[in-house]
């Protein structure tokens, strides 16, 4: 029997749909039926998230999120995943009050980009994805050195993050203006990119830049998908 997954998700409901697809269609196709693992999805009310990061309460997003794990072991999960990078930076204090065992996103991408054989990597995410060392620190672990952008392009991928892709929002000159700053990435010595911020993938994707991305949506929910099946 597969393991029940539990994903706590809403943080936006874009990136919480690509989990969802993701493990359900790559099971169907590797294996031919519909016998894809129980999922539960606990999706929060984000606002309140978004204003706690803004206010650097990170004690009540730990608490928030504590509180969505507790809910989904309740409803029978038997290991989660937490659907945003961001959130990563309280993973080890939810993982501490959990009964079940949590998928870090980090330590996910860390493997993909070990696989690719790659030492220096490009950063992209939201302001505290990007500024903040617990990413960096969480990759350094595996050895491999981070770059970020500058602090102007910081703030456009920002803005790109909650003004447009959090509300399914695509724009044109909004996907320029991310690929030029993969291409300044690749310049100063990014191997490759990580699209640390689930919703980014929605904006561009490999056949748009010269250097391999890393989308960390698909990359965890295909590690969610391995853990549940392993015996």
């Amino acid at each position: 029997m597969a393991k029940t997954i539990g994903i706590v998700g809403g943080m936006t409901p874009e990136s919480t749909t690509i989990y969802y697809e993701y493990i359900t269609r790559t099971y169907q196709k590797r294996v031919g039926d519909y016998s894809f693992p129980e999922i539960l999805i606990y999706s929060v009310s984000f606002q309140q998230y978004e204003n706690w990061m803004t206010n650097g309460n990170w004690d009540l997003i730990a608490n928030g999120l504590i509180r969505a794990v507790h809910s989904l072991i309740k409803a029978g999960a038997e290991f989660g995943v937490i659907a945003t990078n961001t959130m990563h930076k309280v993973f080890d204090i939810i993982q501490e009050k959990s009964s079940i065992p949590l998928i870090s996103i980090i330590d996910a991408t860390a493997e993909a980009i070990l696989k690719k054989e790659m030492e220096t990597v490009g950063l992209l995410g939201t302001i505290f994805t990007m500024r903040e060392a617990f990413y960096k620190n969480g990759l350094k672990k595996y050895g491999i050195k981070t770059i970020v952008p500058n602090d102007q392009e910081q703030k456009i991928v920002y803005e790109i993050i909650f003004k447009e892709l959090g509300k399914g929002e695509i724009k044109k000159d909004s996907r320029q203006k991310v690929i030029d700053i993969v291409h300044r990435l690749h310049v100063q010595g990014a191997e490759g990119v990580i699209l640390g911020c689930t919703e980014i993938p929605l904006l561009i994707t490999e056949k748009d830049c010269e250097v391999p991305l890393f989308d960390t949506a698909r990359i965890h929910a295909e590690k969610a998908l391995q853990y549940s099946l392993a015996k």
